[in-house]
């Protein structure tokens, strides 16, 4: 059973490379606890493997570290250099905790940021483009309803008839409905001219205002897309794009809808074309945050960059294809544009303190011979 003293852990303990040992789930999460105590305004990066890795430790968290804040970043649910974007669930998912991480000033509880392998390796929009791309409006203030409707547009919402899904807004005379990314419930504004009369949630399903919830005060919108399609944006798209690939084909579906404002399925594939830099998780975290690594991480960060480069191959050499043409033009960015690569991951790692947990009861890494080893079990 897991040593009974573990809930004193000292936090001093992680300093450097540090392998915790003979640790099965959910002792990870009991060991975060621990060195994450109440009052203190400290931050952890914590990467899974996977999906599944990040849902376990996030239920685990949960009961062994209630006092802790969590912040969950996950990973597009497409494949590297695919022609889809990634579901617009998933995208605010990524969204909110990019944008709390973006805006939020540390409290007097820890912040555990938890993330995969998939997510943490993909370079990001700038923290200052989310900070920005927000729109608040307040029950009983007036709103500018032409400048809503251009942040909906510019940043990913899609208009509907009827609003179901995060991501979607409709207008219906004096009647916009919205679902903000991260919400339970859309909210419908009822409008009297400019004036917002009131902000109720209501129910996707049945359309008809959630009986027990309160009106709102406020509605803070944030994007629900990683690219802001701007006319900044798109001259920087269209820039960019020539100059990579060269002069663009007159079929080429992509070119033609950002160059005409549009947004057009995948196109966040070629995220960096739309702005000056790309930034990382880490650069969201403060500079001494300490980074967790699940059981199975190492194994998926290869896996991971390995599957990249694969795909990467395989769209080049389609690319140069005769028979491309048939499934449309794609060019893709080489991998280091959208991604961390091997040297930069170990590189960013190892400047600062890191744990490893392992169900083994000994660690060895010949990148990192000087990883100490703490064993969880007695």
């Amino acid at each position: 059973m897991p040593d009974p003293n573990l809930l004193n852990l000292d936090p001093k303990v992680l300093s450097g490379a540090v392998a915790f040992t003979a640790a099965p789930p959910p002792c990870d999460a009991l060991a975060l606890g621990a060195l994450l105590p109440p009052g203190t305004p400290s931050t952890a990066l914590v990467v899974a493997a996977n999906d599944t890795g990040m849902d376990r430790l996030a239920t685990a968290l949960a009961f062994f570290a209630p006092h802790a804040h969590l912040i969950t970043v996950p990973a597009w649910d497409c494949l590297p250099y695919d022609r889809v974007p990634p579901h617009a669930d998933i995208a605010a998912r990524r969204l909110v905790g990019l944008g709390e991480l973006a805006t939020a000033a540390l409290d007097d509880r820890p912040h555990i940021v938890l993330t995969t392998v998939a997510a943490v390796l993909q370079r990001l929009p700038p923290r200052k483009f989310l900070a920005e791309a927000q729109f608040d409006i307040r029950a009983g203030a007036a709103t500018d309803v032409d400048a809503l409707n251009r942040f909906l547009a510019a940043n990913g919402y899609t208009r509907t008839g009827t609003v179901r899904e995060a991501g979607e807004y409709a207008v219906r005379g004096g009647i916009i409905d919205i679902f903000p990314p991260g919400a339970e419930n859309p909210t419908r504004l009822d409008m009297f001219g400019d004036e917002v009369e009131a902000l109720r949630p209501f129910d996707p399903i049945t359309q008809l205002t959630v009986a027990d919830a309160p009106k709102l005060d406020a509605l803070n919108l944030r994007p629900v897309s990683e690219i802001m399609l701007t006319e900044d944006a798109v001259a920087s798209f269209r820039s960019r794009y020539r100059a990579t690939f060269g002069v663009p084909q007159a079929d080429d579906a992509l070119y033609e809808a950002v160059s005409a404002g549009q947004r057009h399925p995948g196109m966040e594939h070629w995220l960096p074309l739309f702005y000056d830099k790309l930034e990382t998780l880490f650069d969201y975290l403060p500079p001494a945050t300490p980074v967790f690594l699940d059981d199975h991480a190492n194994e998926a960060i290869v896996a991971r960059l390995d599957l990249i480069a694969d795909y990467f191959t395989a769209r080049r050499d389609m690319a140069n294809a005769k028979h491309a043409a048939e499934e449309g033009i794609y060019n893709p960015l080489p991998p280091d544009a959208l991604y961390l690569s091997d040297k930069e991951w170990r590189a960013t790692v190892a400047d600062r303190s890191h744990g490893i947990f392992t169900t083994l009861d000994h660690f060895v890494d010949e990148t990192a011979p000087d990883t100490r080893a703490v064993p969880m079990l007695s």
